[in-house]
Formats: structure tokens, sequence, C-alpha cells
């Protein structure tokens, strides 16, 4: 009996360690495509915002540009959800289709950010600033932070909770310049690490404190903000 059965335990053996293969390299090249198309759209945007920034008072451009700066910023949040995904999910139609339905809930937010944003002044940056620090304390920022973290069912269900998430560092970034590499990478880095980190009062409250500070300091001092410029 035990020499009958020990080729087909082998045999469920190497089909379980091929499977684990199949699933490791599917998550590996989903993960590098999805960091690959967000380094492809950093480099097409910050070629196209040279000359650009010129603080609260920046013009968005064209729409076709826009795209290309908001996706940029938002492609490098989706990889820890695309890693999960492609880790759990052996469909290969899976990755693309959790990619594409998270893009088109930030795409629907950008579509609204570019139909609203204007050109402004040092007071209203800075009172978006402070909003900004003010909501990263609030039990809705925390709780759509803990579900970018917890067991996501698609693509679109991870935008939303994205959006959620970011949207005051969004803010940021609208009302200090939105053509500003510097704040664009400094949102970029800040927003994802928020996703794949648990809330730590630590860190999340400086943090939140010093938002609310620059906000203040852009009222008040608007040229001693690094990366800003006060309008004329």
């Amino acid at each position: 009996m035990q020499l009958q059965h020990s080729p087909r335990l082998s045999s469920d053996g190497d089909g379980g360690s091929r499977s684990s293969r199949l699933t490791s390299a599917a998550t590996a090249a989903a993960l590098t495509a999805t960091l690959g198309v967000a380094a492809a759209s950093w480099v097409v945007a910050v070629r196209l915002m040279s000359g650009m920034d010129m603080g609260a008072e920046t013009r968005l451009g064209s729409f076709a540009f826009f795209v290309a700066a908001w996706a940029a910023m938002m492609m490098p949040g989706a990889a820890p959800a695309v890693f999960r995904r492609a880790h759990t999910s052996r469909r290969v139609r899976a990755v693309p289709l959790f990619v594409g339905s998270y893009l088109a809930v930030w795409l629907l937010v950008g579509v609204a950010v570019y139909a609203l944003y204007r050109p402004h002044g040092s007071l209203a940056a800075g009172a978006v600033v402070i909003a900004a620090g003010a909501y990263e304390l609030t039990p809705h920022k925390q709780r759509f932070r803990a579900r970018c973290r917890g067991r996501i069912g698609s693509g679109f269900e991870y935008g939303l909770c994205g959006v959620g998430s970011s949207i005051g560092l969004m803010l940021i970034l609208l009302a200090l310049s939105v053509m500003s590499v510097t704040w664009m990478t400094a949102i970029a880095v800040i927003g994802p690490a928020q996703k794949l980190l648990p809330a730590n009062a630590a860190v999340d409250v400086p943090l939140a404190l010093a938002i609310v500070a620059l906000g203040v300091l852009i009222i008040v001092a608007p040229s001693s903000v690094p990366g800003f410029m006060a309008p004329m």
C-alpha cells in the first residue's frame, strides 16, 4: 500500500510546487509591468512639466498632459494591491482588469480636478493645506487607510479606498503646485507608504501637525516655503 501510494504523493507535490512557481512568476511579472508603466509615466510627466511650475498660479495645461501627470502619481500606489492580487489570483486577466478599474476611479477624480481647479493665492493654498492636515487625523482617513491594507475584491474598490486615504495629500499638491516635481515626488512617496504601513500615532500625528504648520507658513510667509512660488 505504501509503495503504491508514494508515487501519487510525489506527483501531487510536484504539481503543487509547479503551481507555486507559476504563481510567483505571474506575481513578479505583474509587479514589474506595473512599476514599469509607473516609471514610464513619470519620465513623460517630468519632461512635459519642465518650465510649467508657477506655484499657486500654475495652470494645468491640456487635458492629455494633465492625465499623463495624474497617471504618474497614481500608478505607484497600485503596486501593493497588484502584488497581492497577482499572488492570490491565477487568472491572467485579473491583474490588467484590476489596474484598469483602479485607474478608472482616479481618472474620474482627475476629470473633476481638471474641471474645478483654478490658479489661486497663498491664502487659499494655506487654507487647503491646513484642512488636509486636519483630515489626516480624522476617523475617515484611518478607516480608508485600513481598508487599503485589507482584502480588496476589485480595482474599483481599491481605487475608492485610495481616494479616501490620499485625497488630503492630493489637495496639498494642488494647493502648492500641481506641476512641482518636488512636491509630486513627496506625495507619491507618502501616499503608498501609508497604504503599506499600519497607522502609528507616533508618526501620523507629527506628520499631520507638520502639514498644518506648513499651511500656516504659506499664509504668513509664502516666500519661505520651498517649492512654493507666491503669486505676484
